[in-house]
């Protein structure tokens, strides 16, 4: 019998480890199918959960991401949905606050999920992707809260040194193979089949 995969997938850490490797015809991955490079031959994934926010202040984005996730659910990923909060930031060049944008929940999400998911005993692994540190409280938790459950972090590309805890980092190659085909990365960017 195949062990069940639970995947985790911090959205925005993905997508800017994604931008800053400068491939745009890297960028709209199917989740579900990376998940399944990465895990092992014994192993099937059970569930994908993709957590992100919409950048709703900024429409045309905005409803290029409500297509992205409305694909990813039809390939049976959850998304679970954080929120951004408005905030003043303080520029040093121009000496003026300005508004701006931070993103809230989604660590807590992933926490809380991959807490719960253990403890009812819904996968025998569990693969965050992310390279946030802010992870690692909820995964020794996770760990010292069941028993023979495994919990590994992976790094998206290019993002392996900020987080050392990460078991192995995500390749372009494996992205490349993730994509959606071009009628659907198009609708996405384009918004007509």
């Amino acid at each position: 019998m195949l062990k069940r995969v639970s995947v985790y997938i911090d959205g925005f850490n993905l997508f800017h480890a994604i931008k800053d490797l400068e491939n745009n015809g890297l960028k709209w991955v199917n989740l579900w199918r990376l998940s399944e490079q990465l895990v092992r031959s014994d192993e099937s994934v059970a569930v994908v959960k993709y957590f992100s926010a919409y950048a709703k202040w900024r429409e045309t984005s905005y409803r290029r991401h409500q297509r992205y996730v409305h694909q990813l659910e039809n390939e049976g990923v959850r998304f679970v949905e954080g929120k951004f909060k408005g905030i003043e930031r303080w520029c040093k060049l121009c000496r003026r606050y300005y508004d701006a944008h931070e993103e809230k929940e989604t660590d807590v999400n992933i926490g809380a999920h991959l807490l719960v998911d253990a403890c009812r005993d819904r996968f025998d692994r569990a693969l965050i992707v992310s390279s946030d540190s802010d992870l690692h409280q909820a995964v020794d938790l996770a760990r010292a809260e069941t028993t023979g459950k495994l919990i590994d972090i992976v790094a998206p590309p290019g993002r392996r040194r900020r987080n050392p805890r990460a078991r192995f980092e995500i390749t372009t190659d494996k992205l490349r193979n993730s994509q959606f085909p071009d009628r659907i990365a198009n609708y996405i960017e384009q918004g007509r089949r």
